[in-house]
């Protein structure tokens, strides 16, 4: 089919591979994606809670991520929800897609005329696909690395992609990658059950990149899960999960900012003490920031001069 009779569709392919998966133990869902194209994330990874996800690729119609969930929302499961679409569509040869749905029931299409090396995979909850490979290698490295790979589902797809970039990946290389993960939970605010939404939408390393913006994920998680535990009462609770955060990443000035203001305006200051003073030595700016502070409501007002009269 030639460019120029297209319509609908991404004129070039994103000469892409991803994989769509559920998690047995948590019923999470996700998509994790690598290309040789700009944003890849924007157009072919989609998730929704409690509903399924979609990777949609090659020569993209980005119609069958949104049409895809909200079909897989009324039930329908994804492999029909897929063969529904698939037949609507007049240019479904060119399209490569992958579908998973909150049962844990999977689909995949490699149209024939998806740019070789163009291949996929459907495995047990999950499927795996690729176009515009380097080899015929992609596929089958991204399924075992998967089904080998311990940890979250985040950690597990990682694998996969890495894998896949292993064996010789995109033929052209690479430029963006993206990582969606939500609950399993169907939800009327679905939003609230995103767990990762995470875009690399330009670098020479984009699963290096993505990979560090998943543990600053992780980090901040943790952040969260310390400040809940802070409107708990449960200060020791809090500094676990404070800790934690610290470890994963040590030199983010913010966040030890914010665990300071945590504890400070608990009234565990000899805590808190230490993380100011290591925050405002990476940028004063934040000794201002902290004397604002009482008027937002967010620390009282002894605490905030105490902070600021202790880094004089």
């Amino acid at each position: 089919m030639p460019l120029g009779t297209m319509t609908g569709s991404t004129v070039r392919p994103a000469h892409t591979f991803s994989i769509v998966a559920r998690d047995p133990a948590t019923g999470d869902l996700g998509v994790a994606v690598q290309s040789h194209w700009f944003s890849v994330g924007a157009n072919v990874a989609w998730a929704e809670a409690g509903v399924g996800a979609v990777a949609t690729q090659s020569f993209t119609e980005v119609s069958y991520g949104p049409k895809g969930l909200a079909l897989m929302r009324e039930g329908v499961a994804a492999p029909e929800a897929m063969a529904q679409l698939i037949a609507a569509d007049s240019q479904s040869n060119v399209r490569q897609l992958g579908f998973v749905d909150a049962e844990g029931r999977t689909a995949a299409h490699t149209g024939d005329r998806c740019i070789a090396f163009a291949g996929h995979h459907i495995g047990n909850g999950y499927t795996v696909q690729s176009n515009l490979m380097g080899n015929d290698k992609v596929v089958s490295a991204m399924s075992a690395a998967f089904e080998a790979a311990r940890g979250d589902l985040a950690a597990r797809m990682l694998a996969a992609l890495d894998a896949a970039q292993a064996v010789g990946g995109d033929i052209r290389g690479c430029q963006s990658a993206a990582l969606k993960v939500v609950s399993g939970k169907k939800s009327a605010t679905p939003w609230a059950e995103r767990k990762m939404d995470l875009r690399v939408d330009d670098s020479p390393a984009p699963l290096s990149e993505l990979r560090r913006l998943v543990d600053l994920a992780r980090a901040y998680d943790h952040m969260n899960r310390g400040d809940a535990a802070i409107e708990a009462g449960d200060v020791n609770g809090a500094v676990e999960h404070y800790s934690a955060a610290a470890t994963a990443v040590p030199d983010n000035a913010e966040m030890v900012y914010w665990q300071g203001v945590a504890l400070a305006g608990h009234g565990d200051m000899e805590r808190a003490m230490p993380l100011f003073k290591k925050a405002f030595a990476a940028d004063p700016g934040w000794i201002e920031l902290t004397r604002r502070l009482p008027a937002a409501g967010l620390l009282p007002d002894k605490a905030a001069e105490r902070v600021v009269a202790g880094q004089k």
